[in-house]
């Protein structure tokens, strides 16, 4: 699966759901509230000794990395942005920069 597979499933269910007058701001909104989900899981997974703890939070934290990236996804649509297109360019800035370690 591509990015813009997940960006068009991310068409269709905003279209078959009734989402798609749904705002930049909107949208904006509800990506914070799900990275702010995923953070949660991500610090509970960091905190767990437990393995049984441990897998149902990674099962957790896996829906809300979907939920991230189908609401990045979401606001691709809405502002128009070809993710893929976007991806590659960025990608191609990066390999050329050096960061300090």
């Amino acid at each position: 699966m591509t990015i813009g597979d997940i960006q068009q499933q991310a068409r269709d269910l905003s279209a078959r759901q009734g989402w798609a007058n749904t705002t930049i701001a909107e949208r904006v909104t509800f990506l914070i509230g799900e990275v702010q989900e995923l953070a949660e899981e991500a610090l509970l997974l960091a905190a767990q000794d437990s393995p049984a703890d441990q897998a149902a939070t990674r099962t957790r934290l896996g829906l809300e990395m979907y939920d991230v990236v189908w609401n990045l996804c979401d606001l691709a649509n809405i502002a128009g942005v070809d993710l893929e297109a976007a991806f590659a360019a960025k990608h191609a800035i990066n390999i050329q920069r050096t960061w300090p370690k």
